[in-house]
């Protein structure tokens, strides 16, 4: 353990004051130190229900570790650092209705209990929904809404993330890319013009080494950097402008990142809501365009014509438009 971290603990802890001294180490401490820090940070409130066994086999650390790190804090141990903190939380972390009640009754007899899961899903959906109210949401979104080029980059198994977030946000504004590294050189995020670029960046543990490079340039490039990434990453505040630490865990054979696409649908919404006009403008016209390349079940399948200056083909109904996802026609 760090000196900085034993050098004056607490007399008296208290719940109040375990977020402070975990963004503490979490900011200054040793790696073993910022991965336990950032994991208690991104999960509060299912600490309760955590072991010290159980943390030590997720962090791929020892129970030894885990003790040392709880008596730095100021704590006898980590049921100590845990009955603190369920004094601060109250006796539940969150509440569960009836019918998850139910839910929980009736899969325990199964062969497989998704009990553990739906309460760690339905915890991880209502954290990042509370990121919508943290200080670094609306700077992100103001810059995916604004700057010229967004550029959305995933590696692994996050891949499918970064292109769905991209995809929906081409819907809606120009200059969206999905960063690859099909030329070997990332030269079309690093020689961007950093006043008119930003970098959103999603990965997950075992992490990328590209992930970590790219981040690491572009910020030093001067590029707005946001990392989307999971509560183990000991590297991410060095890399990134604003870090989004979402729960994987959700007691499955593979760690679950649909926590990810909530917080980047989350994201769209309010880049939509930013752009405004601007933005169902563009919709209508993609919309046009789908329906004269490809086509709509519920339509006609006629050409549509509504870009400016496009006059619609014969036989077609000049006030017939297409309007996102559905179809009509305008007053």
């Amino acid at each position: 353990m760090s000196e900085s971290l034993h050098a004056s603990p607490p007399a008296t802890p208290s719940g109040s004051g375990i977020s402070r001294r975990l963004e503490a180490v979490a900011a200054q401490g040793t790696p073993a130190e910022r991965s336990i820090a950032n994991y208690m940070l991104s999960n509060l409130a299912s600490l309760p229900f955590e072991t010290s066994a159980s943390l030590a086999a997720k962090l791929d650390l020892s129970e030894t570790t885990i003790g040392r790190f709880c008596r730095g804090l100021g704590f006898r141990h980590f049921k100590d650092l845990k009955n603190n903190l369920r004094d601060d939380l109250g006796d539940s972390p969150w509440l569960i209705g009836h019918r998850l009640q139910d839910f929980f009754a009736r899969r325990s007899s199964g062969p497989l209990n998704y009990a553990r899961s739906l309460e760690r899903s339905i915890a991880a959906q209502v954290q990042v929904y509370e990121m919508t109210a943290s200080p670094s949401w609306q700077p992100v979104v103001q810059r995916l809404a604004r700057r010229d080029a967004v550029l959305v980059a995933g590696f692994q198994t996050e891949r499918g993330i970064a292109a769905y977030m991209a995809h929906l946000l081409q819907y809606i504004r120009p200059g969206v890319h999905v960063v690859d590294n099909a030329g070997g050189h990332y030269g079309d995020v690093l020689l961007s013009p950093p006043e008119k670029t930003t970098l959103i960046a999603f990965d997950a543990r075992r992490y990328s080494r590209h992930c970590r490079m790219l981040c690491g340039k572009a910020r030093a490039a001067g590029i707005p950097v946001t990392l989307v990434t999971d509560t183990y990453c000991d590297w991410a505040e060095a890399h990134a402008d604003e870090v989004f630490r979402v729960p994987t865990d959700m007691d499955l054979f593979w760690e679950a990142t649909a926590p990810m696409v909530v917080l980047a649908h989350l994201m769209i919404n309010e880049v939509f809501a930013s752009l405004g006009a601007e933005a169902e403008d563009r919709l209508d016209r993609i919309a046009a365009l789908n329906n004269e390349f490809v086509g709509y079940t519920s339509s006609s399948n006629r050409p549509i014509a509504t870009l400016a200056g496009m006059p619609p083909p014969d036989g077609a109904d000049a006030d017939e438009r297409v309007v996102g996802p559905h179809k009509g026609k305008t007053a």
